[in-house]
């Protein structure tokens, strides 16, 4: 606060909603506690935080023996019994080839139904603007030997 701010407020405090300067000092002063009661302590003992947990023991035991695998580990190519297991128990590279090839053409047979379908439309239907007309032909005026015969012609209606 500025000095011509403060000597103001000392000078005119009825402005300032009936509180001076040194008032208002004194509430904001002791607005919080001292401190000077006893405090809560903790009374709890913890154990010190140390190494030697069984955590840390495994900790440093799993890293010593990584390290000891991969020292010791056999080299990729060299016979050992996981190498003949893994290879016993695998199964063998064409039977994969055989059934991804089985896959191929199944799926390329499936695609070529699926387009079949799709490509599916319906017969062409000849529409005949008066149908009617077929049940009105002349008997007559017919090349000899030639017997028109219309009675299995049915028209759809609608």
């Amino acid at each position: 606060m500025s000095l011509a701010r403060a000597a103001g407020a000392v000078v005119r405090p009825t402005q300032r909603a009936g509180t001076t300067l040194l008032q208002r000092r004194a509430a904001s002063s002791h607005a919080h506690e001292e401190h000077q009661h006893e405090e809560h302590h903790d009374t709890n003992e913890y154990p010190p935080e140390v190494f030697n947990t069984p955590f840390w023991r495994r900790v440093v035991l799993a890293s010593l023996g990584a390290v000891a695998f991969y020292k010791y580990a056999p080299a990729p190519g060299d016979e050992n019994p996981i190498a003949k297991y893994v290879a016993r128990t695998m199964t063998p590279a064409d039977v994969w080839k055989n059934t991804g090839f089985k896959h191929l053409l199944l799926s390329a047979q499936g695609s070529d139904e699926t387009l079949l379908v799709a490509d599916a439309k319906p017969p062409v239907v000849h529409r005949y603007r008066f149908p009617q007309k077929l049940d009105m032909y002349s008997p007559h005026a017919n090349p000899v030997g030639l017997k028109l015969d219309a009675s299995d012609i049915v028209v759809k209606r609608g």
